[in-house]
């Protein structure tokens, strides 16, 4: 077995797509519509066969309220790792991220946590070589 999916919930699908495409740099891979089921995702460009991000639409309430209790408890929903946070810290902060915590050295790593525009805290990880 592989992971294949995972998923955010986002309050704005268009928003979303904006923010994880040209804030973070990840390429839109999926995007059709049922109704008023749309399926979004996006992929690194780095491995674009690889694990896909859902970006789901938030209007069920039980998902609305466990994305809000995780943005007031500064829990992330979810984490991307980097060989440079730094650098993309910088790249980010220019095309306009908010940032909740700047780059900063951890237990076995350097992390920034970055405000999502769409009710998501992401985090972005180096790890730290032995």
């Amino acid at each position: 077995m592989k992971i294949k999916l995972t998923s955010v919930y986002v309050d704005n699908q268009d928003k979303a797509l904006r923010f994880y495409s040209e804030v973070l740099g990840f390429q839109k891979k999926a995007d059709f519509s049922q109704g008023p089921f749309r399926w979004l995702t996006v992929a690194s460009p780095d491995d674009p066969d690889g694990t896909e991000l859902q970006l789901a639409l938030n209007n069920n309430p039980a998902a609305k309220a466990y994305q809000q209790a995780m943005f007031q408890q500064s829990q992330p929903a979810a984490m991307f790792f980097t060989d440079d946070v730094q650098a993309d810290y910088e790249r980010m902060k220019a095309r306009g991220a908010e940032f909740t915590m700047p780059p900063t050295d951890v237990t076995a790593s350097k992390i920034a946590m970055l405000n999502d525009t769409c009710g998501n805290l992401i985090q972005i990880t180096e790890l730290t070589r032995w």
